[in-house]
């Protein structure tokens, strides 16, 4: 079985605080740390239902985050930013068996998370199809358009509860539960010990069925917390304008939308 892994930090266990997921900062050391060690309970998992290959993507910031040398002999591991529309799913292709998302967050205008936001922080939401989109949306829709169904999630309560909403295979681990700036927090003894279950069981199900369907059209709305930033994404090919902080694209093929979020935010 090959499995893909894409792996963020905002949503790892412990995270509340943005210089805690800032490389350079005085405690992200402890919190890359957690991301690691989140990542290698996933890997357990999924060795444990049969995975014999595992990709993983480091998907946070400088993309250079996980201890590689923490991980099974079975593991790959890329590191960097290719520049690849597939960004946070970067080497995801029909080869792999399923997608997996670790540490993941809440959407820009989502409460669930004291971190919740949608790429580079630069917009107050994005909507696709009139939902608001999370990192988990645009990257688990990515591997879809490869026909990879996506089966485990963990992150903040509220993202996990709109992630089942989009995939019916999806096994969730909520390991916070956000309130304003603040978190309520698994151990993270218990948060590993969930994930490691729970990617096994994913895996065990029928991956096939565990499959969606993308829909045929995409209607994206941005609307960024500042209107020059609206401005020159309006110059971007196809984009509408709608006021002055927000603007419209529209497309058949997803892979645009991925194309064109690469580029304006």
């Amino acid at each position: 079985m090959k499995v893909f892994i894409s792996v963020d930090m905002e949503g790892t266990t412990p995270t509340i605080r943005w210089d805690e997921c800032e490389h350079g900062k005085g405690y992200y050391t402890t919190y890359a740390e957690q991301m690691t060690r989140e990542v290698v309970a996933a890997c357990e998992g999924a060795i444990n239902a049969g995975a014999d290959e595992i990709v993983i993507k480091d998907a946070h910031e400088t993309g250079a985050n996980i201890d590689i040398t923490k991980l099974p002999e079975c593991a790959k591991l890329i590191r960097g930013w290719s520049g690849h529309p597939y960004s946070m799913v970067f080497g995801i292709d029909s080869s792999f068996d399923a997608a997996m998302f670790i540490g993941y967050h809440s959407a820009a205008s989502r409460e669930g998370n004291p971190l919740s936001h949608t790429m580079s922080g630069k917009a107050l939401y994005i909507k696709i199809n009139g939902e608001y989109a999370s990192e988990f949306m645009l990257f688990s829709y990515a591997a879809a358009l490869e026909g990879v169904p996506t089966v485990f999630l963990s992150g903040d309560k509220m993202l996990c509860e709109d992630g089942k909403k989009l995939h019916p295979g999806l096994y969730t681990v909520a390991v916070k539960e956000g309130f304003g700036a603040s978190a309520v927090c698994l151990s993270t003894a218990k948060s590993m010990k969930l994930i490691r279950e729970n990617v096994e069981k994913a895996l065990k199900q029928d991956l096939p069925k565990a499959k969606i369907t993308l829909p045929r059209h995409f209607t994206v709305e941005i609307c960024f917390k500042e209107h020059a930033n609206a401005n020159k994404a309006s110059y971007y090919p196809g984009m509408k304008k709608l006021n002055g902080n927000t603007v419209l694209f529209e497309t058949d093929d997803y892979f645009e939308v991925l194309r064109m979020i690469g580029f304006v935010l």
